[in-house]
This record gives structure tokens, C-alpha cells and sequence, in this order.
């Protein structure tokens, strides 16, 4: 199935393609009522959407809570954390969760913040590759508000993005911080108002999409690496898919195209 036919079957998620930005998918997540909160369905169906996403020609995505719902994702479902005995929630954790998905994405995928993102909506910007917010959001893991503390990878990954002591900060207290304190610390890229948030999403969809698709899916990867991987182990890994690059016929249009002054048409997508 196509991603709109899976989505068309959906009713937690909204997809629209090529809309603002060809060859870039608007993935909304849809339960106003709840804020967006990630609920069973929400999970499984943002899960559908994406397993689609690598046999489309798309070259971006930007993913973004439901309009005029106050959130990109307000956090799980509480009532379904309040249910679940240790051995369910070990079931629920089995991977890959919506946050591994959107993290092995083959293409970018840019978080459109356009409200609160907090506990597992905070998790879901971190596994985006980029993160554009808008100047009202709020951002958080307010778990241990809760007696519990973040289970879908923000122990790990918000280390990484924003350093230890910021990370601490935020998964000990359960404070959440504006959209500016959250550029300042690293935790978003830009912050922007009605007037450019937009704007801005899509221009920088449209500069990614512009690109070779082989060559974004490798440098994703080699990027991510960084962050997973010791240096020397990284460098190697990014020589040996820049290297396989070499085999692709991106390779010699992007040179080409280069040399001829003209925009590249890539083979691969």
C-alpha cells in the first residue's frame, strides 16, 4: 500500500503529500481531544504510515501535532500507563516503538513543534532529525511527576542532544522550559513565531528535498552514528558509505550538474 492509502485508513493520522513542498509528506498526528496524547492506536497507526515511507519517492517528512489542539504530542495516554502491570509495559516497550521509527527513517524527518511537546511527545522531536518550534511550545519530560521517568529513549537521547547536566535538569525536576530556553540549550534548532514558523518548515524541507535521496539516507545515517559510536569507528563508517556513493549514479549527475550549471535530475529518485 501507498502511505495515503495506509493513512486513509487511519484515524489517529493524517498524511498529506506534496502539498506546501514536492515530494515532502505532512505527517499529523490527530487526537485533538487528548491533546495528541499516544495512545495504543496512535502508536501503531504512526507506525503503518511509516513502514510506507521507504518504497515512496518522498525525500522529506515533517511531522506536527493536529491544528489548534495546544500540542505537537502532550505526552502518552495516562490512562493506559495507569492500567498496565511490568509485564505489559515490557510488552509495550518491544521494539521498534514509534520512536525507533521515526529515528531509522531512510529519509529526514523535520519535527514541526507546533505546541507542548512533553514526556513522550519530548521523546518523539528527539528521534527527529531536525526541530523547528514554535514560540509558544512548552517542553518537557514530566515523568517523574508521575512516579515513573522517560521510557521511550529520552534518558539516552536527550543526553546526547542537549549534554548531561541539561538532561538531569529536566528528567529530575519535571519542569517544563519555553521554546527559547529549549534553542538555547540545544534541545530544539529554531524557535519562530506565526508569522515565519511555517515558512521556515518548509523552506528547509524544500532544501533537503532538493538533494540526492541516497545521498540524504547515507548522511542521515552517518550523522546519527556520531552520537552511537566511538570516533574511529565513525570516521571509518562514514568513509565506507561515502565510498558506495561512488557506485551510485547521484554521484556522477551531481557532478555533472555541477559542472554544467544545471540542476541535477538523480537517478535514484
Amino acid at each position: 500500500m501507498s502511505i495515503k492509502e495506509t493513512a486513509a485508513d487511519c484515524e489517529t493520522v493524517n498524511v498529506s503529500m506534496g502539498d506546501r513542498v514536492e515530494k515532502v509528506a505532512t505527517i499529523e498526528l490527530y487526537r485533538p481531544d487528548a491533546r495528541n496524547a499516544l495512545n495504543a492506536q496512535l502508536r501503531q497507526e504512526l507506525k503503518q504510515v511509516l513502514e510506507e515511507v521507504p518504497d515512496s519517492d518522498l525525500r522529506a517528512l515533517v511531522l506536527t501535532g493536529a491544528k489548534d489542539s495546544g500540542a505537537f504530542v502532550a505526552g502518552a495516554d495516562v490512562n493506559e500507563l495507569r492500567e498496565r502491570n511490568a509485564l505489559e509495559q515490557r510488552e509495550a516497550s518491544k521494539r521498534p516503538r514509534v520512536y525507533e521509527c521515526v529515528d531509522d527513517c531512510p529519509m529526514p524527518v523535520i519535527a514541526r513543534i507546533n505546541g507542548h511537546a512533553l514526556g513522550g511527545g519530548c521523546e518523539l522531536i528527539q528521534a527527529c532529525d531536525l526541530r523547528i518550534a514554535h514560540e509558544d511550545a512548552k517542553i518537557g519530560q514530566p515523568e517523574i511527576n508521575l512516579g515513573i521517568m522517560p521510557g521511550g529513549g529520552g534518558t539516552q537521547r536527550l543526553p546526547r542532544l542537549v549534554g548531561e547536566g541539561h538532561a538531569m535538569r529536566l528528567i529530575l525536576t519535571g519542569k517544563l522550559i519555553d521554546a527559547e530556553e529549549a534553542a538555547d540549550i540545544g534541545l530544539v534548532d529554531e524557535v519562530y513565531g506565526d508569522d515565519d514558523f511555517d515558512d521556515r518548515v518548509y523552506d528547509l524541507a524544500a532544501a533537503i528535498a532538493e538533494k540526492s535521496p541516497v545521498a540524504l539516507e547515507f548522511a542521515k545515517k552517518s550523522v546519527k552514528a556520531a552520537s552511537r559510536v566511538d570516533l574511529e569507528t565513525g570516521i571509518e563508517y562514514e568513509a565506507e558509505l561515502f565510498a558506495q556513493l561512488f557506485a551510485t549514479g547521484d554521484k556522477n549527475e551531481g557532478i555533472d550538474a555541477f559542472f554544467e550549471d544545471r540542476d541535477p535530475e538523480w537517478p535514484s529518485g
